[in-house]
């Protein structure tokens, strides 16, 4: 891997860990406004956060690196009272780990390019069921259009 590819890949891959801190900071938050009925679906996201925070810990580590720190805490984007603002939050989290993986997927080759479209569908598809509707391009939000209507339950 030549000098610049490995800068180009530690710079996304850094910026990926720094969004997989916030995720899970903010999953903190939607886990205790989150409404009983989507809580098992609030930990599962929270836990493959930390799972992707670790594993991008241990890639900048392994490319000399030093992992880029948690901050004590994250400025929400919006107030999070009850349960619908909570699902908002966890479909912007998930929304914004798509955009840095984007990165990756652009910067990164081989199997660090598979990992990394990996992820950007898994956040793609937890994003789709938060918010209850889908984007054209997930993690592309220069090409994203408006989010689709969800499914009418009485159509």
């Amino acid at each position: 891997m030549s000098g610049e590819t490995r800068k180009r890949e530690l710079t996304a891959l850094q910026a990926a860990l720094a969004a997989e801190h916030a995720a899970v900071y903010g999953y903190g938050v939607v886990g205790g406004r989150v409404g009983e009925a989507r809580r098992t679906e609030a930990r599962a996201a929270y836990d493959a956060h930390r799972a992707r925070r670790d594993a991008l810990e241990r890639e900048v580590s392994g490319l000399g690196g030093t992992p880029v720190a948690s901050a004590a805490g994250y400025a929400l984007p919006f107030a999070v009272p009850d349960a619908a603002a909570a699902a908002r939050l966890a479909a912007e989290l998930e929304e914004r780990v798509a955009g840095v993986y984007s990165d990756l997927v652009r910067a990164a080759g081989g199997g660090r390019r598979a990992a990394a479209a990996e992820a950007l569908r898994e956040a793609a598809v937890r994003a789709v069921r938060w918010r209850g509707g889908s984007v054209a391009f997930p993690g592309l939000a220069e090409r994203a259009g408006t989010a689709s209507a969800p499914a009418d339950p009485a159509a």
